[in-house]
Protein backbone atom coordinates (compact mmCIF):
# COMPACT_ATOMS: atom_id res chain seq x y z
CA UNK A 1 0.00 0.00 0.00
CA UNK A 2 1.46 3.34 -1.19
CA UNK A 3 0.53 6.81 1.25
CA UNK A 4 -2.61 7.66 -0.86
CA UNK A 5 -4.29 4.07 -0.09
CA UNK A 6 -3.76 2.40 -3.17
CA UNK A 7 -1.78 -1.10 -3.76
CA UNK A 8 1.30 -0.71 -5.99
CA UNK A 9 0.35 -3.21 -9.00
CA UNK A 10 3.13 -3.62 -11.26
CA UNK A 11 0.46 -5.74 -13.77
CA UNK A 12 -2.11 -3.33 -13.08
CA UNK A 13 -3.22 -3.33 -17.05
CA UNK A 14 -3.68 -7.71 -17.14
CA UNK A 15 -5.17 -7.55 -13.49
CA UNK A 16 -7.60 -4.74 -14.76
CA UNK A 17 -8.50 -7.13 -17.95
CA UNK A 18 -8.77 -10.22 -15.28
CA UNK A 19 -11.31 -8.01 -12.77
CA UNK A 20 -12.98 -6.99 -16.15
CA UNK A 21 -13.51 -10.35 -17.41
CA UNK A 22 -14.86 -11.12 -14.23
CA UNK A 23 -17.55 -8.09 -14.57
CA UNK A 24 -18.52 -9.13 -18.10
CA UNK A 25 -19.64 -12.58 -17.09
CA UNK A 26 -21.66 -11.95 -14.32
CA UNK A 27 -22.75 -8.82 -16.01
CA UNK A 28 -23.59 -10.99 -19.04
CA UNK A 29 -25.83 -13.71 -17.27
CA UNK A 30 -27.78 -11.04 -15.94
CA UNK A 31 -29.36 -10.35 -19.11
CA UNK A 32 -28.60 -12.87 -21.44
CA UNK A 33 -31.67 -15.34 -19.90
CA UNK A 34 -33.44 -12.31 -20.65
CA UNK A 35 -33.93 -12.78 -24.31
CA UNK A 36 -34.51 -16.75 -23.78
CA UNK A 37 -37.38 -16.82 -21.29
CA UNK A 38 -39.93 -18.13 -23.68
CA UNK A 39 -37.74 -20.28 -25.35
CA UNK A 40 -37.12 -21.71 -21.59
CA UNK A 41 -41.05 -21.41 -20.78
CA UNK A 42 -41.92 -23.00 -23.31
CA UNK A 43 -39.19 -25.99 -22.92
CA UNK A 44 -40.28 -26.76 -19.21
CA UNK A 45 -43.77 -25.95 -19.87
CA UNK A 46 -43.53 -23.29 -17.37
CA UNK A 47 -45.99 -20.55 -16.88
CA UNK A 48 -44.99 -16.92 -16.97
CA UNK A 49 -44.55 -16.08 -13.20
CA UNK A 50 -42.30 -19.47 -12.99
CA UNK A 51 -40.46 -18.25 -15.86
CA UNK A 52 -39.95 -14.78 -14.11
CA UNK A 53 -38.34 -16.56 -11.26
CA UNK A 54 -35.13 -17.76 -13.90
CA UNK A 55 -34.08 -13.54 -13.66
CA UNK A 56 -34.89 -13.00 -10.13
CA UNK A 57 -33.83 -15.88 -8.37
CA UNK A 58 -30.48 -14.93 -9.68
CA UNK A 59 -30.95 -11.24 -8.77
CA UNK A 60 -32.40 -11.93 -5.43
CA UNK A 61 -29.55 -14.67 -4.29
CA UNK A 62 -26.14 -12.05 -5.65
CA UNK A 63 -28.27 -9.07 -3.17
CA UNK A 64 -27.77 -11.67 -0.34
CA UNK A 65 -24.79 -13.01 -0.68
CA UNK A 66 -23.51 -9.43 -1.82
CA UNK A 67 -23.07 -8.26 1.60
CA UNK A 68 -20.80 -10.36 2.92
CA UNK A 69 -17.89 -9.93 0.65
CA UNK A 70 -16.17 -7.68 2.28
CA UNK A 71 -16.15 -10.00 5.30
CA UNK A 72 -14.86 -12.83 3.21
CA UNK A 73 -12.76 -11.10 1.19
CA UNK A 74 -10.83 -9.92 4.73
CA UNK A 75 -10.85 -13.30 5.94
CA UNK A 76 -9.72 -15.82 3.69
CA UNK A 77 -7.90 -12.98 1.30
CA UNK A 78 -9.41 -11.11 -1.88
CA UNK A 79 -7.76 -13.39 -4.42
CA UNK A 80 -8.69 -16.46 -2.70
CA UNK A 81 -12.94 -15.39 -2.41
CA UNK A 82 -12.09 -14.11 -5.88
CA UNK A 83 -11.16 -17.35 -7.46
CA UNK A 84 -13.53 -19.58 -5.77
CA UNK A 85 -16.56 -16.91 -6.78
CA UNK A 86 -15.43 -17.61 -10.40
CA UNK A 87 -15.09 -21.50 -10.13
CA UNK A 88 -18.29 -22.00 -8.79
CA UNK A 89 -19.95 -18.94 -10.59
CA UNK A 90 -18.95 -21.26 -13.45
CA UNK A 91 -19.83 -24.89 -12.41
CA UNK A 92 -23.62 -23.20 -11.23
CA UNK A 93 -23.65 -22.13 -15.04
CA UNK A 94 -22.94 -25.59 -16.27
CA UNK A 95 -25.26 -26.99 -13.85
CA UNK A 96 -28.02 -24.58 -15.17
CA UNK A 97 -27.04 -25.57 -18.64
CA UNK A 98 -27.95 -29.30 -17.79
CA UNK A 99 -31.32 -28.30 -15.69
CA UNK A 100 -34.26 -30.61 -16.93
CA UNK A 101 -36.89 -28.76 -14.78
CA UNK A 102 -38.43 -24.77 -13.98
CA UNK A 103 -37.72 -26.17 -10.52
CA UNK A 104 -33.84 -26.84 -11.26
CA UNK A 105 -32.93 -23.91 -13.25
CA UNK A 106 -33.82 -21.86 -10.56
CA UNK A 107 -32.22 -23.66 -7.78
CA UNK A 108 -29.07 -23.50 -9.94
CA UNK A 109 -29.93 -20.03 -10.97
CA UNK A 110 -29.44 -18.88 -7.28
CA UNK A 111 -26.46 -20.47 -6.88
CA UNK A 112 -25.22 -18.76 -9.80
CA UNK A 113 -26.08 -15.67 -8.29
CA UNK A 114 -24.92 -16.68 -4.68
CA UNK A 115 -21.61 -16.91 -6.21
CA UNK A 116 -21.34 -14.56 -8.25
CA UNK A 117 -22.80 -12.01 -6.24
CA UNK A 118 -18.77 -10.96 -4.81
CA UNK A 119 -17.88 -10.37 -8.08
CA UNK A 120 -18.58 -6.78 -8.92
CA UNK A 121 -17.78 -5.69 -5.40
CA UNK A 122 -14.59 -7.41 -5.39
CA UNK A 123 -14.08 -5.92 -8.84
CA UNK A 124 -14.53 -2.72 -7.89
CA UNK A 125 -13.01 -2.89 -4.84
CA UNK A 126 -9.10 -3.98 -6.48
CA UNK A 127 -9.62 -1.20 -9.36
CA UNK A 128 -9.94 1.37 -6.85
CA UNK A 129 -6.58 -0.24 -4.98
CA UNK A 130 -4.43 -0.66 -8.03
CA UNK A 131 -5.38 2.93 -8.88
CA UNK A 132 -4.38 6.18 -7.50
CA UNK A 133 -7.21 8.18 -6.29
CA UNK A 134 -7.07 11.03 -8.90
CA UNK A 135 -7.54 8.23 -11.51
CA UNK A 136 -10.72 6.63 -9.70
CA UNK A 137 -12.97 8.23 -12.13
CA UNK A 138 -11.02 6.32 -14.91
CA UNK A 139 -10.84 3.10 -13.07
CA UNK A 140 -14.76 2.76 -12.41
CA UNK A 141 -15.12 3.93 -15.85
CA UNK A 142 -13.09 0.77 -17.14
CA UNK A 143 -15.45 -1.14 -14.78
CA UNK A 144 -18.89 0.44 -15.67
CA UNK A 145 -18.06 -0.41 -18.97
CA UNK A 146 -17.57 -3.91 -18.25
CA UNK A 147 -20.29 -3.74 -16.60
CA UNK A 148 -22.50 -2.71 -19.82
CA UNK A 149 -20.96 -5.05 -21.90
CA UNK A 150 -23.26 -7.55 -20.57
CA UNK A 151 -26.81 -5.89 -21.66
CA UNK A 152 -24.81 -5.20 -25.33
CA UNK A 153 -23.19 -9.09 -26.01
CA UNK A 154 -26.35 -10.60 -23.84
CA UNK A 155 -29.11 -10.22 -25.97
CA UNK A 156 -27.12 -10.83 -29.00
CA UNK A 157 -25.09 -13.72 -27.69
CA UNK A 158 -28.11 -15.12 -26.21
CA UNK A 159 -30.62 -14.43 -29.31
CA UNK A 160 -27.97 -16.16 -31.91
CA UNK A 161 -27.67 -19.32 -29.31
CA UNK A 162 -31.13 -19.78 -28.39
CA UNK A 163 -31.94 -19.39 -32.21
CA UNK A 164 -29.24 -21.62 -33.75
CA UNK A 165 -27.94 -24.24 -30.82
CA UNK A 166 -30.17 -24.09 -27.64
CA UNK A 167 -30.62 -21.84 -25.24
CA UNK A 168 -28.58 -24.25 -22.70
CA UNK A 169 -26.10 -22.71 -24.58
CA UNK A 170 -27.06 -19.20 -23.01
CA UNK A 171 -24.87 -20.76 -19.67
CA UNK A 172 -22.60 -22.81 -21.42
CA UNK A 173 -20.81 -19.99 -22.86
CA UNK A 174 -19.62 -19.58 -19.38
CA UNK A 175 -17.15 -22.32 -19.07
CA UNK A 176 -14.53 -20.44 -21.06
CA UNK A 177 -14.72 -17.09 -19.66
CA UNK A 178 -14.96 -18.36 -16.43
CA UNK A 179 -11.56 -20.65 -17.20
CA UNK A 180 -9.47 -17.89 -18.62
CA UNK A 181 -10.50 -15.59 -15.67
CA UNK A 182 -9.05 -18.14 -13.37
CA UNK A 183 -5.91 -18.56 -15.10
CA UNK A 184 -5.15 -14.52 -15.38
CA UNK A 185 -6.39 -14.31 -11.68
CA UNK A 186 -3.46 -17.26 -10.29
CA UNK A 187 -0.66 -15.78 -12.58
CA UNK A 188 -1.38 -11.86 -11.86
CA UNK A 189 -3.89 -10.84 -8.91
CA UNK A 190 -2.12 -10.57 -5.77
CA UNK A 191 -3.24 -11.77 -2.38
CA UNK A 192 -4.12 -9.15 0.67
CA UNK A 193 -3.47 -9.17 3.99
CA UNK A 194 -6.20 -11.46 6.27
CA UNK A 195 -7.86 -9.53 8.85
CA UNK A 196 -8.94 -11.74 11.76
CA UNK A 197 -12.47 -10.73 11.59
CA UNK A 198 -15.76 -12.15 12.76
CA UNK A 199 -18.97 -12.45 10.78
CA UNK A 200 -21.85 -10.73 12.35
CA UNK A 201 -24.25 -14.00 11.21
CA UNK A 202 -27.30 -12.93 13.12
CA UNK A 203 -27.24 -9.83 11.09
CA UNK A 204 -26.26 -11.86 8.03
CA UNK A 205 -29.10 -13.71 8.65
CA UNK A 206 -31.85 -11.57 9.01
CA UNK A 207 -31.11 -9.32 6.14
CA UNK A 208 -31.17 -12.08 3.71
CA UNK A 209 -34.44 -13.56 5.22
CA UNK A 210 -35.92 -10.37 4.83
CA UNK A 211 -34.46 -10.01 1.30
CA UNK A 212 -35.83 -13.51 0.76
CA UNK A 213 -39.13 -12.80 2.00
CA UNK A 214 -39.78 -9.37 0.48
CA UNK A 215 -39.14 -11.37 -3.12
CA UNK A 216 -41.49 -13.68 -2.44
CA UNK A 217 -44.18 -11.40 -1.36
CA UNK A 218 -43.52 -9.43 -5.12
CA UNK A 219 -43.33 -12.58 -6.84
CA UNK A 220 -46.03 -14.88 -6.14
CA UNK A 221 -48.43 -11.77 -4.90
CA UNK A 222 -50.21 -11.27 -8.36
CA UNK A 223 -50.80 -15.06 -8.51
CA UNK A 224 -51.80 -15.35 -4.99
CA UNK A 225 -54.54 -12.18 -4.83
CA UNK A 226 -51.57 -10.59 -2.64
CA UNK A 227 -52.95 -9.82 1.19
CA UNK A 228 -56.00 -11.40 0.48
CA UNK A 229 -53.89 -15.03 0.72
CA UNK A 230 -52.44 -16.11 4.07
CA UNK A 231 -49.11 -17.08 2.50
CA UNK A 232 -48.63 -13.17 1.41
CA UNK A 233 -49.62 -11.76 4.74
CA UNK A 234 -47.07 -14.43 6.26
CA UNK A 235 -44.32 -13.64 4.27
CA UNK A 236 -44.73 -9.82 4.64
CA UNK A 237 -44.95 -9.90 8.30
CA UNK A 238 -42.18 -12.14 7.97
CA UNK A 239 -39.59 -9.92 6.03
CA UNK A 240 -41.02 -6.44 7.87
CA UNK A 241 -39.73 -8.09 11.10
CA UNK A 242 -36.84 -9.43 10.20
CA UNK A 243 -35.91 -6.30 8.62
CA UNK A 244 -36.67 -4.64 12.21
CA UNK A 245 -34.86 -6.93 14.07
CA UNK A 246 -31.76 -6.28 11.77
CA UNK A 247 -32.31 -2.58 12.12
CA UNK A 248 -32.41 -2.50 15.90
CA UNK A 249 -29.15 -5.51 15.86
CA UNK A 250 -27.92 -3.23 13.87
CA UNK A 251 -27.86 -0.41 15.77
CA UNK A 252 -26.90 -1.86 19.22
CA UNK A 253 -24.14 -4.72 18.25
CA UNK A 254 -20.35 -3.38 18.44
CA UNK A 255 -19.27 -5.14 15.09
CA UNK A 256 -22.51 -5.27 13.09
CA UNK A 257 -22.98 -6.93 9.75
CA UNK A 258 -23.10 -3.58 7.81
CA UNK A 259 -21.04 -0.85 9.60
CA UNK A 260 -23.02 2.00 10.16
CA UNK A 261 -20.09 4.25 10.39
CA UNK A 262 -20.37 4.37 6.51
CA UNK A 263 -23.49 6.15 6.35
CA UNK A 264 -22.44 9.17 8.69
CA UNK A 265 -20.63 9.82 4.97
CA UNK A 266 -22.89 11.95 3.40
CA UNK A 267 -22.26 11.28 -0.28
CA UNK A 268 -22.55 7.38 0.37
CA UNK A 269 -25.74 7.56 2.03
CA UNK A 270 -26.74 9.62 -0.86
CA UNK A 271 -25.70 7.29 -3.45
CA UNK A 272 -26.78 4.11 -1.96
CA UNK A 273 -30.81 5.72 -2.31
CA UNK A 274 -29.86 6.97 -6.17
CA UNK A 275 -28.23 3.69 -6.57
CA UNK A 276 -31.52 1.67 -5.71
CA UNK A 277 -33.73 3.80 -7.95
CA UNK A 278 -30.92 3.51 -11.03
CA UNK A 279 -30.80 -0.41 -10.59
CA UNK A 280 -34.94 -0.16 -10.81
CA UNK A 281 -34.63 1.91 -14.17
CA UNK A 282 -31.67 -0.39 -15.38
CA UNK A 283 -33.15 -3.86 -15.10
CA UNK A 284 -37.13 -3.69 -15.48
CA UNK A 285 -37.26 -2.17 -19.07
CA UNK A 286 -34.76 -4.91 -19.75
CA UNK A 287 -36.99 -7.90 -18.63
CA UNK A 288 -39.84 -6.04 -20.61
CA UNK A 289 -38.53 -5.38 -23.67
CA UNK A 290 -37.80 -9.49 -24.58
CA UNK A 291 -41.48 -10.25 -24.47
CA UNK A 292 -42.70 -7.21 -26.36
CA UNK A 293 -41.03 -7.77 -29.16
CA UNK A 294 -41.31 -11.62 -29.45
CA UNK A 295 -45.26 -12.09 -28.68
CA UNK A 296 -46.31 -8.55 -30.18
CA UNK A 297 -44.18 -7.51 -32.82
CA UNK A 298 -43.43 -11.11 -33.55
CA UNK A 299 -39.62 -10.29 -33.87
CA UNK A 300 -37.44 -13.92 -33.97
CA UNK A 301 -35.01 -14.15 -30.59
CA UNK A 302 -32.03 -13.00 -32.58
CA UNK A 303 -33.51 -10.38 -34.22
CA UNK A 304 -34.75 -8.83 -30.69
CA UNK A 305 -31.36 -9.50 -29.46
CA UNK A 306 -30.18 -6.84 -32.24
CA UNK A 307 -32.84 -4.50 -31.66
CA UNK A 308 -32.00 -4.47 -27.80
CA UNK A 309 -28.09 -4.26 -28.34
CA UNK A 310 -27.63 -0.44 -29.15
CA UNK A 311 -29.04 0.38 -25.85
CA UNK A 312 -25.28 -0.83 -24.56
CA UNK A 313 -23.61 0.64 -27.09
CA UNK A 314 -25.16 3.67 -25.71
CA UNK A 315 -23.91 3.31 -22.23
CA UNK A 316 -20.79 2.50 -23.14
CA UNK A 317 -20.36 5.80 -25.22
CA UNK A 318 -21.49 7.75 -22.24
CA UNK A 319 -19.67 6.32 -20.22
CA UNK A 320 -16.06 6.98 -21.95
CA UNK A 321 -17.62 10.75 -22.06
CA UNK A 322 -18.36 10.52 -18.34
CA UNK A 323 -15.15 9.12 -17.04
CA UNK A 324 -13.70 12.13 -18.92
CA UNK A 325 -15.71 14.71 -17.23
CA UNK A 326 -16.06 13.40 -13.53
CA UNK A 327 -14.03 15.46 -11.92
CA UNK A 328 -14.10 18.19 -13.93
CA UNK A 329 -17.75 19.38 -13.64
CA UNK A 330 -20.32 18.73 -11.04
CA UNK A 331 -21.63 14.96 -10.13
CA UNK A 332 -25.24 15.91 -10.22
CA UNK A 333 -25.22 17.88 -13.38
CA UNK A 334 -23.92 14.17 -15.28
CA UNK A 335 -26.68 12.18 -12.73
CA UNK A 336 -29.38 14.84 -13.86
CA UNK A 337 -28.53 14.99 -17.57
CA UNK A 338 -28.50 10.28 -17.38
CA UNK A 339 -32.30 10.56 -15.21
CA UNK A 340 -33.46 13.21 -18.29
CA UNK A 341 -32.38 10.95 -20.83
CA UNK A 342 -33.45 8.10 -19.39
CA UNK A 343 -36.83 9.55 -18.81
CA UNK A 344 -36.93 10.87 -22.33
CA UNK A 345 -36.57 7.54 -23.51
CA UNK A 346 -38.97 5.69 -21.28
CA UNK A 347 -41.72 8.84 -22.43
CA UNK A 348 -41.11 8.09 -26.30
CA UNK A 349 -41.74 3.87 -25.23
CA UNK A 350 -45.03 5.12 -23.34
CA UNK A 351 -46.23 5.86 -27.41
CA UNK A 352 -45.31 2.59 -28.82
CA UNK A 353 -47.15 -0.07 -30.40
CA UNK A 354 -46.39 -3.23 -32.31
CA UNK A 355 -45.61 -1.46 -35.36
CA UNK A 356 -42.81 0.73 -34.40
CA UNK A 357 -39.75 0.27 -36.56
CA UNK A 358 -36.62 -1.54 -35.28
CA UNK A 359 -34.84 1.79 -35.68
CA UNK A 360 -36.56 3.63 -33.28
CA UNK A 361 -36.51 0.86 -31.20
CA UNK A 362 -32.66 0.90 -31.80
CA UNK A 363 -32.51 4.94 -31.53
CA UNK A 364 -34.46 4.65 -28.35
CA UNK A 365 -32.23 2.03 -26.99
CA UNK A 366 -28.90 4.38 -27.44
CA UNK A 367 -30.95 7.64 -25.77
CA UNK A 368 -31.79 5.16 -22.76
CA UNK A 369 -28.67 3.35 -22.91
CA UNK A 370 -26.61 7.07 -22.69
CA UNK A 371 -28.53 8.01 -20.17
CA UNK A 372 -27.64 5.12 -17.44
CA UNK A 373 -24.07 5.53 -18.84
CA UNK A 374 -24.46 9.14 -17.50
CA UNK A 375 -25.57 7.63 -14.03
CA UNK A 376 -23.12 5.08 -13.58
CA UNK A 377 -19.97 6.35 -13.65
CA UNK A 378 -20.20 9.47 -11.64
CA UNK A 379 -22.69 7.59 -9.21
CA UNK A 380 -19.51 5.17 -8.96
CA UNK A 381 -16.72 7.69 -8.24
CA UNK A 382 -19.22 9.79 -5.96
CA UNK A 383 -19.99 7.49 -3.42
CA UNK A 384 -16.76 6.16 -2.74
CA UNK A 385 -15.04 9.84 -3.20
CA UNK A 386 -15.18 10.26 0.76
CA UNK A 387 -14.96 6.86 2.04
CA UNK A 388 -12.63 5.65 4.15
CA UNK A 389 -10.14 3.27 2.22
CA UNK A 390 -11.03 0.29 4.97
CA UNK A 391 -14.85 0.75 4.04
CA UNK A 392 -14.13 -0.14 0.57
CA UNK A 393 -15.17 -3.44 0.05
CA UNK A 394 -18.07 -3.13 2.26
CA UNK A 395 -19.13 -0.55 0.71
CA UNK A 396 -19.02 -1.92 -2.66
CA UNK A 397 -20.97 -4.71 -1.62
CA UNK A 398 -24.13 -2.36 0.20
CA UNK A 399 -23.31 -0.71 -2.86
CA UNK A 400 -24.19 -3.28 -5.01
CA UNK A 401 -26.88 -5.37 -2.71
CA UNK A 402 -29.26 -2.15 -3.32
CA UNK A 403 -28.45 -2.03 -6.93
CA UNK A 404 -29.58 -5.54 -7.36
CA UNK A 405 -32.34 -5.39 -4.21
CA UNK A 406 -33.46 -2.14 -6.75
CA UNK A 407 -33.29 -4.69 -9.55
CA UNK A 408 -35.05 -7.74 -8.38
CA UNK A 409 -37.97 -5.17 -6.87
CA UNK A 410 -38.19 -3.57 -10.37
CA UNK A 411 -38.85 -6.42 -12.37
CA UNK A 412 -41.45 -7.95 -9.74
CA UNK A 413 -43.11 -4.68 -9.83
CA UNK A 414 -43.63 -4.40 -13.69
CA UNK A 415 -44.19 -8.01 -14.15
CA UNK A 416 -47.03 -8.19 -11.69
CA UNK A 417 -48.10 -4.47 -12.96
CA UNK A 418 -48.68 -6.12 -16.62
CA UNK A 419 -50.90 -9.00 -15.23
CA UNK A 420 -52.76 -6.60 -13.23
CA UNK A 421 -53.41 -4.42 -15.87
CA UNK A 422 -53.77 -6.56 -18.61
CA UNK A 423 -56.50 -8.34 -17.18
CA UNK A 424 -58.32 -4.94 -15.95
CA UNK A 425 -57.60 -3.34 -19.72
CA UNK A 426 -59.03 -6.56 -21.29
CA UNK A 427 -62.63 -5.89 -18.82
CA UNK A 428 -62.35 -2.55 -19.91
CA UNK A 429 -61.99 -2.75 -23.52
CA UNK A 430 -64.53 -5.83 -23.50
CA UNK A 431 -67.33 -3.93 -22.47
CA UNK A 432 -67.17 -1.89 -25.81
CA UNK A 433 -67.76 -5.84 -27.87
CA UNK A 434 -71.47 -6.40 -27.84
CA UNK A 435 -73.70 -7.45 -30.71
CA UNK A 436 -75.28 -4.06 -29.70
CA UNK A 437 -72.33 -2.11 -31.60
CA UNK A 438 -73.07 -1.68 -34.53
CA UNK A 439 -69.43 -1.63 -35.45
CA UNK A 440 -69.36 -5.06 -35.82
CA UNK A 441 -72.53 -5.05 -38.69
CA UNK A 442 -70.43 -3.61 -41.34
CA UNK A 443 -67.37 -4.55 -43.47
CA UNK A 444 -64.88 -6.82 -42.35
CA UNK A 445 -65.93 -6.39 -38.81
CA UNK A 446 -68.88 -8.11 -39.81
CA UNK A 447 -67.09 -11.22 -41.59
CA UNK A 448 -64.30 -12.17 -39.19
CA UNK A 449 -65.35 -10.33 -36.07
CA UNK A 450 -68.76 -10.82 -35.87
CA UNK A 451 -69.66 -11.60 -32.19
CA UNK A 452 -72.60 -13.99 -33.16
CA UNK A 453 -70.27 -16.67 -34.67
CA UNK A 454 -67.81 -18.83 -32.27
CA UNK A 455 -65.45 -17.96 -34.61
CA UNK A 456 -66.29 -14.45 -34.62
CA UNK A 457 -65.92 -14.32 -30.85
CA UNK A 458 -62.47 -16.13 -30.76
CA UNK A 459 -60.74 -14.02 -32.97
CA UNK A 460 -62.53 -10.68 -30.72
CA UNK A 461 -61.19 -12.10 -27.88
CA UNK A 462 -57.36 -12.40 -29.65
CA UNK A 463 -57.61 -9.17 -30.25
CA UNK A 464 -59.02 -7.37 -27.12
CA UNK A 465 -56.16 -9.31 -25.37
CA UNK A 466 -53.69 -8.09 -27.62
CA UNK A 467 -54.73 -4.46 -26.90
CA UNK A 468 -54.80 -4.88 -23.03
CA UNK A 469 -51.80 -5.99 -23.23
CA UNK A 470 -50.48 -2.83 -25.03
CA UNK A 471 -52.01 -0.93 -22.78
CA UNK A 472 -50.36 -2.82 -20.07
CA UNK A 473 -47.21 -2.29 -21.09
CA UNK A 474 -47.10 1.39 -21.92
CA UNK A 475 -48.88 1.74 -17.77
CA UNK A 476 -45.72 -0.31 -17.03
CA UNK A 477 -42.79 2.17 -18.79
CA UNK A 478 -44.75 5.21 -18.05
CA UNK A 479 -44.07 3.98 -14.28
CA UNK A 480 -40.63 3.45 -14.80
CA UNK A 481 -40.71 6.79 -16.40
CA UNK A 482 -42.29 8.64 -13.26
CA UNK A 483 -39.76 6.74 -10.84
CA UNK A 484 -37.00 8.09 -12.96
CA UNK A 485 -37.98 11.61 -12.59
CA UNK A 486 -39.01 11.37 -8.81
CA UNK A 487 -35.11 10.49 -8.36
CA UNK A 488 -34.25 13.64 -9.42
CA UNK A 489 -34.77 15.51 -5.85
CA UNK A 490 -32.01 13.40 -4.51
CA UNK A 491 -29.61 15.13 -6.21
CA UNK A 492 -29.85 18.06 -3.37
CA UNK A 493 -28.51 15.07 -1.08
CA UNK A 494 -24.56 15.32 -2.39
CA UNK A 495 -22.59 17.77 -1.38
CA UNK A 496 -22.27 20.75 -3.27
CA UNK A 497 -19.40 21.38 -5.19
CA UNK A 498 -15.98 22.60 -3.45
CA UNK A 499 -15.53 26.40 -4.47
CA UNK A 500 -11.55 26.22 -3.26
CA UNK A 501 -11.11 22.94 -6.31
CA UNK A 502 -11.69 19.39 -5.47
CA UNK A 503 -9.35 17.02 -4.00
CA UNK A 504 -7.44 15.24 -7.30
CA UNK A 505 -10.16 12.37 -7.77
CA UNK A 506 -13.15 13.75 -5.84
CA UNK A 507 -15.25 14.16 -8.30
CA UNK A 508 -16.90 17.61 -7.96
CA UNK A 509 -17.64 16.94 -4.26
CA UNK A 510 -16.18 18.95 -0.81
Amino acid sequence: MTASGHMTAPNRLAITLCVGLATIMQALDTTIANISIPYIQGSMAANLDEANWVLTSYIVAAAIMTPPTGYLAGRFGRKRMFLIAVVGFTVASMLTGRAESIGEIVAFRFLQGAFGAGLVPLSQSVLLDIYPREQHGRAMAYWGMAVMLGPILGPIVGGWLTENVSWRWDFYINVPIGALTCIGMTIFLPETRRVAARLDWFGFITLSVATAALQLVLDRGEELDWFASPEIVLEAITAAGAFWLFLVHTLTVRDPFIKPAMFRDRNFTAGILFVTIVGLILYAPLSLLPPYMQDLMNYPVFTAGIAMAPRGVGTMAAMMVAGRLTGKLDTRILLAAGLGLTAWALYDMTGWTPAVGMATLMLNGVVQGAGLGLLFVPLSTVIFATLPAQYRTDGTGVYTYVRNLGSSIGISIVQALLVNETQINHATIGRYVTPFNRLFEHGLAAQYLSPYTAAGRALLDSVVSQQALIIAYIDDFKLVMLVALAALPLLLLFRRPSQGGAEPGMPGIE
